[in-house]
């Protein structure tokens, strides 16, 4: 015996005469009825004799019909084989066959997976095939599938923006560092930072950021961030390093990573406003190299700054066009979206990955993803845009509404770009379209009677037909 059927022999039961008694034709129907989601019983040629279905559902798709019919017949091509080896297994009399999946057709959707074991159960050669519905498992699979995907998706966006603020964290002139703001130890530097700050970032050791520099210094940063964690904004201020003697301008900002706070500090030599001039030159010639739009506004969302990637999405000539111009002039599908960005911006600090279109001087219109910033500290507060196309085709803007939403989201979507009474009169023609196809679909094409199920006229229904381009009507025509 191998080890298969030993362990079949072992799960069953041990003394079935004595524990069950005699089991009678009635209790086994109840008892297969009960445990099954559909029981079959065949003969020996493979015909169905009898069908007991215990699912409220697999009743209402017909399959107590099969009596008289062969089993092979009610399952899909790719099945039948499966079926000819279930039944061969259970003549032979292996009590330790495999279960097998096949697939019944379905008058309502997709086709129905149902999991048989069978069964010999006299010597005439009947068959019991008991099965279990699938659909319920096959649902979870498919849900787990799509979620998987969308974590995917989901990992490979954060995976992109990071490299993308990373390269911008480390070609940045400005000296930068990332505090733990409860440890007050550097968590990260920029090259910028390494080079001013090199000897005394190698010698910090276990010390904190404030240590860094002389005892009045210290103060005054403890002052600034003390400030910054309960206002989320504070007054630069002056500081040497306590090694160096070298002074800076420090500035601050809080901002949170995985439930964790950090401070973003910002480091400028005092005296060294040239440099720091020919510096923000290079940065401002990077960003403008960007391939995403990149935008710097007033407080007012009034226009300061803007690369030739924002200038190409605005189909703009230059940037002089859009400098004191209203940025809610291209961005948003109405103002109303950029004063959302703006409220949102004065409460939070931040914002990322805000889903509404940039419109275009001649009529263009593209999805984007807006991330922004508000700097608050300094001379000249401002808020910094980054405006990247979500990379929807083109045309789907065009053909959005021909298509039927699908979810509040996909609605939300069309509003704003598609008028209320054209977004209910072409739903309308989609619904109905939908309903002809499924009428004709559920009638074998025969159009009297997918007329009379409609409710329509023949002519009617050939009106219809004609104006959604359906079917051949040449010969119907020709009828009339």
């Amino acid at each position: 015996m191998d080890t298969q059927s030993a362990r079949t022999v072992l799960d069953s039961f041990r003394s079935p005469k004595k524990t069950l008694g005699d089991l009678d034709a009635e209790a086994a129907s109840r008892l297969l009825t009960a445990a099954a989601d559909i029981a079959l019983v065949i003969d020996s040629k493979g015909i169905i004799r009898d069908v007991a279905v215990g699912n409220e559902d697999l009743a209402k798709e017909g399959y107590s019909q099969w009596v008289g019919q062969h089993w092979v017949d009610t399952v899909t091509i790719e099945s039948r084989e499966k079926i000819e080896e279930l039944l061969r297994d259970a003549s032979e009399g292996k009590r330790a066959q495999r279960p097998r999946q096949v697939n019944h057709p379905s008058k309502r959707g997709p086709d129905v997976p149902i999991r048989y074991a069978a069964v010999e159960v006299n010597s005439n050669g009947r068959v019991v095939a008991v099965g279990r519905d699938l659909r319920a498992i096959a649902a979870l699979q498919q849900r787990l599938v799509e979620t998987h995907q969308s974590m995917e998706r989901e990992y490979a966006r954060l995976r992109h923006a990071e490299t993308r603020y990373r390269l911008l964290f480390q070609v940045a002139t400005e000296a930068v560092l990332v505090v733990d703001a409860s440890s007050m130890k550097i968590v990260e530097s920029n090259p910028s930072a390494m080079r001013l700050l090199g000897p005394a970032v190698k010698r910090i050791g276990g010390r904190s950021f404030p240590e860094i520099f002389d005892a009045g210094s210290a103060k005054a940063i403890q002052t600034l961030l003390t400030a910054v964690r309960s206002s989320g904004r504070g007054e630069d201020v002056a500081a040497r390093l306590l090694d160096t003697k070298q002074e800076f301008v420090v500035a601050a900002s809080l901002f949170r990573q995985e439930s964790v706070s950090h401070f973003l500090i910002r480091l400028s030599p005092v005296g060294g406003i040239a440099s720091t001039a020919g510096d923000r030159s290079r940065v401002f010639d990077f960003v403008d190299k960007l391939p995403d739009g990149f935008v710097v506004t007033d407080l007012d969302c009034r226009i300061l700054k803007a690369n030739s990637a924002f200038l190409e999405l605005a189909q703009i000539a230059s940037e002089e066009q859009a400098q004191s111009e209203s940025l809610d002039r291209w961005l948003g599908r109405h103002d109303v979206d950029v004063k959302v960005l703006a409220t949102n911006l004065k409460e939070r600090g931040s914002i990322r990955n805000f889903a509404t279109v940039i419109r275009g001087e001649y009529g263009s219109i593209e999805d984007v993803d807006v991330s922004a910033v508000s700097v608050t500290a300094g001379e000249a507060p401002c808020l910094g845009f980054t405006i990247r196309l979500t990379g929807r085709k083109p045309e789907a803007i065009t053909t959005a509404r021909r298509e039927l939403p699908r979810s509040v989201e996909q609605m939300t979507e069309l509003v704003g770009r598609v008028s209320l009474k054209e977004l209910v009169r072409d739903t309308t023609d989609i619904i109905e379209r939908l309903c002809i196809e499924a009428a004709l679909e559920l009638t074998g094409d025969n159009r009297a009677s997918a007329a009379e199920m409609l409710g329509l006229s023949r002519q009617g229904l050939y009106s219809k037909l004609r104006r959604y381009g359906l079917g051949d009507l040449d010969g119907d025509d020709a009828d009339e």
